[in-house]
């Protein structure tokens, strides 16, 4: 299976059942926002979801309310229907304390309309009694209702299997891929050149490329060796046309966006030099930042302007204003109308990949913390004077590092910014996200 095609799983049901929840029992950390108040969950959640090895993305949603007349909720309903699009499985969530209500039955009704595979679950199935209750939900008309209680992670286990069993061959296991290979995503707005650099370091037309912007329908792996480093260059998804996309363009972009990044090494954002860096770049930007990616940033069609000093220092401000806080990005301006440095790309991954999987040795690490201390000691709070003890790396690829402290909650942002920026200056970590966690001694 290819790297950027992972089948997306969705949650989808009416306010106040609990899909949050369970996205986050599922994917095993708390990234959906959970509440009680109906509503919470307005926009897709996608992250990485994977059971006994096999792979697929999970998709929380927001609560299903058909013909409302309000405008968010409005919004809501069609984000479900654009994620039923999307999915290749849906997990259709019910209440097993309210039993069926006429939303439920209009969510049953989409479900049969989209001929989509669909498992229904009956969540706050809390005990024995809930789970023999469940009878009801058959009326449905969905196949065999599935009790879990998502809180307490009761019958997890089980829903997992059956997910894993539903997709059979979609699933993401051992892509056929040699295991050193860097995964390189090629991301951006359309028409940026995107296709045109992936055809160039193929040495084939390998993907269609026309002036006109979204010519590419779908994700495309391209497995080439360079310098004797295999890499995997995934070129993203134009849009498919379909009919319930209308204004939802950007819904689509950042969903296939969003899959590729979480499945690469390194994101290479193109930039079109002829136009700015604008809000949706700085959101694949932060996208990859979260995501603990390596990043590079390629100014495309750089012939276009780099004989204009006016048009040359506009981008250096550009850069300057955009790139704050996040200068350990490294910026490549290239063309490859012309050729001009595009083999740079190639060599800045394979950097930038090296710099990722550095590991930094304790003894070298505190020597640096030594130097800071003796240079900057973090001000006093409250009268309590904050130190930094020791530090260690705690892994790689990404690169991870604990800090212990005798009063780790009192460690201000800019200490923390501090830190990071001394680690860069010494070690380099060029292109690479750090996280630094501070623990108490």
């Amino acid at each position: 299976m290819e790297l950027n095609k992972l089948p997306i799983v969705a949650i989808i049901g009416r306010p106040n059942v609990g899909k949050s929840t369970l996205f986050n029992r599922l994917i095993q950390r708390r990234e959906a926002i959970v509440d009680d108040q109906p509503g919470i969950t307005r926009d897709r959640k996608l992250a990485n979801a994977e059971w006994q090895n096999q792979h697929f993305m999970l998709m929380d949603t927001g609560g299903y309310i058909p013909k409302t007349q309000d405008v968010i909720e409005a919004g809501v309903t069609e984000q479900v229907h654009l994620a039923v699009d999307e999915a290749e499985l849906i997990l259709f969530m019910v209440d097993a304390k309210t039993g069926i209500t006429d939303v439920d039955g209009a969510v049953a009704e989409l479900l049969r309309k989209s001929a989509k595979p669909n498992l229904l679950i009956v969540n706050k199935a809390d005990n024995t009694q809930r789970e023999m209750d469940i009878h009801e939900f058959y009326r449905l008309g969905l196949g065999d209702p599935i009790p879990i209680s998502a809180s307490l992670g009761r019958g997890i286990g089980d829903l997992l299997s059956e997910i894993v069993a539903a997709l059979r061959n979609r699933l993401g296991e051992n892509p056929d891929v040699p295991e050193d290979s860097i995964k390189l995503a090629i991301v951006g707005r359309p028409n940026a050149g995107k296709s045109t650099f992936v055809n160039l370091m193929a040495g084939q037309n390998r993907i269609l490329v026309t002036e006109v912007p979204g010519t590419t329908r779908d994700a495309v792996d391209v497995k080439i060796s360079y310098g004797n480093q295999d890499y995997v260059l995934i070129d993203t998804a134009g849009l498919r046309r379909r009919t319930r996309i209308k204004e939802n363009v950007e819904y689509y972009s950042t969903l296939r966006t969003q899959r590729v990044v979480e499945s690469c090494d390194i994101a290479c954002v193109f930039i079109d030099a002829a136009e700015t860096i604008a809000q949706q770049d700085m959101h694949v930007i932060r996208q990859a930042t979260i995501a603990r990616k390596g990043i590079i940033l390629v100014i495309n069609k750089w012939d276009l302007v780099k004989d204009d000093p006016e048009k040359v220092n506009e981008w250096q401000d550009i850069l300057t204003q955009k790139l704050q806080g996040i200068l350990y990005i490294p910026v490549l301006k290239i063309s490859c109308k012309s050729g001009f440095q595009v083999k740079d790309v190639m060599k800045m991954a394979a950097e930038v990949a090296k710099e990722r999987r550095q590991r930094i040795s304790s003894p070298a690490l505190n020597r640096l913390i030594e130097k800071i201390n003796r240079q900057m000691q973090h001000p006093s709070v409250k009268g309590k004077r904050v130190r930094v003890i020791f530090g260690t790396q705690v892994s790689s690829n990404p690169p991870v590092f604990a800090f212990f402290c005798n009063y780790p909650h009192l460690i201000k942002p800019e200490y923390q910014r501090f830190i990071e920026n001394q680690i860069r200056q010494q070690f380099g970590f060029q292109g690479v996200p750090l996280t630094l966690t501070f623990k108490r001694k």
